[in-house]
């Protein structure tokens, strides 16, 4: 075959993939796409996910739904989602574990970078120190204190690793050592946390705020490096004397590498369009978060980012896989 030949033949091929992927995209979506949840109902992840998928059925025009695999700080939703077609069907809404995970040294069986095509970050949570009413704590300082008078007198729950990580952090900076207590989401977590089965936790802002609220976690401070819109007053724990301490908890969407791009672009603006509107946008500030709406780019960009972030905090608090 000539090269003029050749050439021809591989542009018309080119030329048909990219038409079928641009049909695809049209038709897309043609039935129920299921939306991959990594830890249990009720807890802060779930609530955003339950939030996205109500307004992408409406957007799409066809049923998103929540699928709930809460397992292994979120291991066994996404090695679900890297089993599963590439073709929009199937997508998962990870939160900061999704990057913790390979920053800590776990085995994995999928690559976090190679194996997920990131569609968009969807929002970036607040994470609150509270501690049950019970304590005779009312601040950051006389945890600091009750915990080097008592040493591993104390116990905190986390939901994941995206929340035990951040209170390691804690322990490390602030000198001090507490009994960390795994759950498999907020909403166990905070059940117990409530009921004093454990002492304290840094929560995400969506399933904390309720109780705090009302009065059953008494919040002692912000992880982030800013104060809350909805909670002026309240100190950062840096502010409160640890200083450095800086966390959040953040939430995107991924489908399977090799999913179509035409089928991401259409996920990524009909998402970002759903949590950048104002009312949308709004309901996250009441729940202690900020939308984002990034770029395919920009999120993955992003998990690099993380990953790399906490993979030096890891080694500054002593944390790897298996703790």
């Amino acid at each position: 075959m000539s090269l003029y030949l050749r050439f021809a033949a591989c542009t018309t091929l080119l030329t048909g993939t990219l038409a079928c992927a641009a049909v695809a995209a049209q038709g897309y979506p043609s039935k129920p796409v299921r939306m991959l949840i990594p830890f249990a109902p009720g807890g802060g992840t779930d609530i955003l996910a339950r939030m996205v998928a109500q307004r992408l059925s409406e957007t799409l025009g066809q049923p998103v739904v929540a699928d709930n695999r809460p397992a292994v700080d979120g291991l066994v939703a996404s090695e679900t989602l890297v089993r599963s077609a590439p073709d929009g069907y199937t997508l998962l809404l990870v939160s900061s574990s999704h990057a913790i995970n390979p920053a800590i040294g776990r085995k994995l069986p999928y690559d976090t970078l190679r194996d997920f095509a990131p569609i968009t970050q969807t929002a970036s949570q607040q994470m609150f120190l509270v501690v049950h009413p019970s304590l005779p704590i009312k601040s950051v300082k006389e945890l600091i204190d009750y915990a080097k008078a008592k040493p591993n007198s104390l116990n905190y729950g986390s939901s994941s690793n995206a929340t035990a990580l951040p209170m390691e952090l804690f322990n490390s900076l602030a000198g001090i050592k507490t009994t960390h207590i795994p759950y498999k989401g907020s909403a166990p977590m905070l059940n117990d946390l409530l009921g004093g089965q454990i002492n304290l936790s840094i929560a995400a802002a969506v399933s904390a705020l309720p109780h705090i609220k009302s009065g059953r976690l008494r919040n002692l401070a912000i992880g982030d490096s800013k104060r809350s819109t909805i909670l002026p007053d309240l100190p950062t724990i840096a502010e409160a004397g640890v200083p450095g301490y800086q966390a959040v908890i953040w939430s995107g969407l991924l489908a399977p590498a090799k999913t179509p791009r035409a089928i991401i672009d259409k996920l990524y603006q009909q998402t970002a369009r759903i949590v950048l509107a104002p009312e949308f946008k709004e309901r996250l500030v009441q729940l202690g978060s900020d939308a984002v709406g990034s770029t395919p780019e920009q999120w993955s960009e992003f998990i690099k980012t993380e990953i790399e972030k906490w993979e030096k905090i890891a080694k500054i608090a002593g944390v790897k896989a298996g703790d």
